[in-house]
């Protein structure tokens, strides 16, 4: 697909979930329709923090599961523009800080799609980037 996505940790982590079969169905298969997944190093930080405190991972499997998703996604760094850009996008779209900054950072780096399941769904931002539930049931819109 020619779209550039984004991903948001909470759709990272359902790939990785045992406990609801569909999101995980959903979540891997948003990696098998792109060439290349974007995420941000917050994504990793969220990601780590989520395998340590909810799924119980010891250092080793924790480690190797963020070599695995580096291995699958681009990663790009936070910069001093990415976060004046988040304090902006805060405010003109109502969104939490850490929000605006993964929004900024799909911004930054030319993304049309930000797949999350915590922010608006059908959210355009700047008339560039669409923020899109996966999980969210076509008959709810």
């Amino acid at each position: 697909m020619k779209d550039k996505v984004f991903l948001d940790s909470n759709v990272i982590i359902y790939a990785y979930s045992n406990s609801e079969l569909e999101k995980q169905r959903q979540s891997r298969s948003i990696f098998e329709q792109y060439e290349n997944i974007n995420i941000s190093n917050q994504v990793i930080n969220e990601v780590a923090n989520i395998l340590f405190k909810k799924f119980k991972l010891n250092s080793f499997e924790a480690e190797t599961t963020i070599l695995q998703i580096n291995d699958m996604s681009n990663i790009f760094n936070l910069t001093l523009a990415i976060q004046i850009k988040a304090i902006r996008i805060k405010k003109d779209y109502n969104l939490q800080f850490y929000d605006a900054l993964i929004v900024a950072t799909a911004l930054e780096n030319n993304c049309t799609i930000l797949y999350s399941v915590d922010m608006q769904d059908s959210l355009v931002v700047e008339n560039r980037l669409t923020i899109i539930n996966p999980f969210k049931e076509k008959n709810e819109k």
